[in-house]
C-alpha cells in the first residue's frame, strides 16, 4: 500500500517540480519564457502522437500521456530519459538476443499443426503461428489444488534428480519450505548432478539477505539473481521475473502459482487460507520450459552454446492426451500473449467461464470480452481473495466488481484467505494454469508463463477445484457505493498500470 501511495505522490512532487523549473526557466529566460514553453509543449504533443501511433496497448500507456500533457516539462523529460535508459538497457538486449537464438529450439511437430489446421482451431494455431510456442500431445499432467499438495512431490522428484535440476522463482524465502529445498539441491551436487537456481531480487530483497546468491553459489550450486536493483536503473526495474519453475532431468516440470516460501504451503500464513496451486507436466511439452528457462539463463550468463544437451528422452509409455502448450510472456514481446490467450478462451466460450486471481485491475477490452461473453449466455464466474494482502490493491479490484456484475458476471471472494492461483477453465474443453495474474504488471510488464490445456484429461479437475471453491465462498452483490470514494478510486485506474 505504501508503495502505490508513493507512486500517486509522484503527481505532488511533480506539480512542484513543474511550477518550480517554469518560474527558473521564466527568471533565465525573460523574454525567450514563452517561446521555448511553446517547443517544450509541442514536443511533448509530438511524444504523445509517438506513443498513441505505437502503442500496442493503449490503456497501459495511458499514464505516460497524462503526465506528458499535465506536465510537459518534467513529463517530456522522464519519457526521453526513462525510455533511452530501458532501450539501452544491456540486460533487455540480451534477453531480446537469446530469446530470438532460442526460438530455433521450439520446433513443432508438423503432423500435430496440420491436425490443428483441418480443425480450424484458432487459439491453437494462434499458439503456433503467433505465440511461437509448439503444441504437443504426448504429456501426463497433474494438477494441484494447493501448494501444500504439490510439496511433497516436488521433494519426491528432486530427489529422483539424476542429470539436472533447473529452479526459477519470483520469491524465496527462508523456512521450512525453501530449507527442505535448499537441502535436497546441496545433496544433488555432491552426487554431480547440475543445479541451476534463479531468483528474482526485487520479489526477494525483503525475504532473503542482499548477497543470499553467493550463499547459495557456496554450496557449489549456480545462481543467479534476476534484474538487480540499482539506483537510477529507470523503467527496467518494472521488468520482474514472476515466473515459477522447475525441471528436472528434461523429464518433469513444475509451474503454477506458488514460490518457495512457508505461506504458500499454509505455514505461518498472514493472510488466512492461502489457496495456491502447481501443476505437474511429464512429456513432450517439458522441453519447452527447458528451453523457457535456458533463455533468461542465458541472457546473464551466456553458458550454453547448445541447449539441446538438457532435452530429455521421450517417454514411449506417455500416449496422447489431448493439446498441451506452455507458454511464455515477455515485456519484449511483440505479441501480448498472454492477454490473447485469455481472451482466446473468453471468445471461444459456449457454456461457462471460471477464474481465478489475486488481482482483478482489467482494460476495456477484457471487460467488454468478459461482458460480451455474458451476454451472449456465457456464464462466467470469478474467485478473487477474501483477505487482501496490498489493500488498496484490493480496494481497486473491488472497483471493478459492479461494473462486472451489472453484466451478470458473478464474483466471488474466498473468505477463508488469500487466493493466489491464476486459472481460466471453460466449457470442460480447455483450460490455462500459470503465473499470470489479471492485472497489468503481469498482463505487460513482467516475465511470466502458463500452460494452455485444450481436451486433456486434467481439466476436470481443475473444473472441481475451482467450483468445490466457489461453493464456500461468498457471491458478491451489487452495493451503492460512497461518491467520493468511487471518484477517488475512477482516477486511481486512470494509473493502475504503475501500481
Amino acid at each position: 500500500m505504501m508503495l502505490a501511495l508513493r507512486r500517486i505522490s509522484i503527481f505532488g512532487i511533480c506539480t512542484l517540480l513543474q511550477i518550480s523549473i517554469t518560474m527558473f526557466l521564466y527568471l533565465l529566460l525573460g523574454d525567450y519564457f514563452t517561446f521555448i514553453g511553446l517547443i517544450y509543449r509541442l514536443l511533448s504533443i509530438r511524444i504523445v502522437l509517438e506513443i498513441v501511433t505505437k502503442s500496442t496497448k493503449l490503456s497501459s500507456d495511458m499514464p505516460w500521456i497524462i503526465i506528458i500533457l499535465m506536465y510537459p516539462i518534467i513529463g517530456t523529460f522522464l519519457y526521453i530519459v526513462v525510455g533511452k535508459n530501458k532501450r539501452s538497457s544491456k540486460l533487455l538486449k540480451n534477453i531480446n538476443k537469446t530469446t530470438k537464438e532460442s526460438k530455433k529450439y521450439l520446433t513443432q511437430d508438423e503432423d500435430i499443426k496440420n491436425e490443428i489446421l483441418s480443425k480450424k482451431d484458432g487459439p491453437l494455431k494462434y499458439m503456433i503461428e503467433y505465440a511461437k510456442y509448439p503444441v504437443t500431445k504426448n504429456n501426463e499432467i497433474e494438477y494441484f489444488p494447493l501448494g501444500d499438495k504439490a510439496f511433497p512431490k516436488i521433494l519426491k522428484e528432486l530427489n529422483k534428480a539424476k542429470k539436472f535440476i533447473f529452479m526459477e522463482y519470483f520469491i524465496i524465502e527462508e523456512g521450512k519450505m525453501w530449507d527442505r529445498i535448499f537441502s535436497i539441491l546441496k545433496q544433488k551436487v555432491k552426487e554431480g548432478i547440475e543445479v541451476r537456481f534463479m531468483y528474482d531480487d526485487v520479489g526477494s530483497i525483503t525475504k532473503v539477505p542482499g548477497k543470499y546468491d553467493k550463499y547459495i553459489k557456496s554450496f557449489g550450486i549456480k545462481c543467479v539473481k534476476f534484474n538487480e536493483l540499482k539506483p537510477f536503473a529507470g523503467a527496467i526495474m518494472n521488468n520482474r521475473d514472476h515466473r515459477k519453475m522447475t525441471i528436472i532431468d528434461g523429464k518433469i516440470a513444475f509451474s503454477g502459482g506458488i514460490n518457495l516460501a512457508d505461506e504458500y504451503i499454509n505455514i505461518n500464513s498472514k493472510f488466512g487460507h492461502w489457496k495456491d496451486n502447481s501443476i505437474m507436466l511429464k512429456g513432450d511439452a517439458v522441453w519447452t520450459f527447458t528451453v523457457m528457462f535456458l533463455e533468461l539463463w542465458n541472457s546473464i550468463k551466456k553458458e550454453d552454446s547448445n541447449y539441446l544437451k538438457f532435452k530429455g528422452e521421450a517417454d514411449k509409455k506417455i500416449k496422447s492426451n489431448g493439446y498441451t502448450a506452455p507458454y511464455g510472456i515477455s515485456p519484449l514481446d511483440e505479441e501480448n500473449i498472454a492477454e490473447e490467450v485469455y481472451l482466446n478462451i473468453i471468445n471461444e466460450a459456449k457454456d461457462y467461464i471460471y477464474i481465478y486471481t489475486p488481482y482483478l485491475i482489467i482494460d476495456t477490452e477484457m471487460i467488454n470480452a468478459l461482458s460480451l461473453a455474458s451476454k451472449r449466455g456465457v456464464d462466467i464466474k470469478i474467485v478473487v481473495p477474501g483477505i487482501p494482502d496490498k489493500k488498496l490493491i484490493y480496494e481497486l479490484t473491488k472497483s471493478y466488481f459492479d461494473e462486472l456484475m451489472q453484466n451478470k458476471i458473478e464474483i466471488y471472494t474466498y473468505e477463508k484467505g488469500f487466493i493466489h492461483s491464476k486459472v481460466f477453465v471453460s466449457d470442460g474443453k480447455v483450460a490455462t494454469v500459470g503465473t499470470i495474474n489479471l492485472d497489468y504488471r503481469s498482463l505487460y510488464l513482467h516475465f511470466e508463463c502458463g500452460i494452455y490445456m485444450k481436451n486433456t484429461e486434467v481439466i476436470k479437475d481443475i473444473y472441481n477445484d475451482i467450483t468445490e471453491t466457489i461453493k464456500i465462498s461468498k457471491k458478491q452483490i451489487i452495493k451503492k457505493q460512497n461518491k467520493v470514494k468511487k471518484l477517488a478510486l475512477s482516477f486511481l485506474r486512470l494509473f493502475a498500470p504503475l501500481l
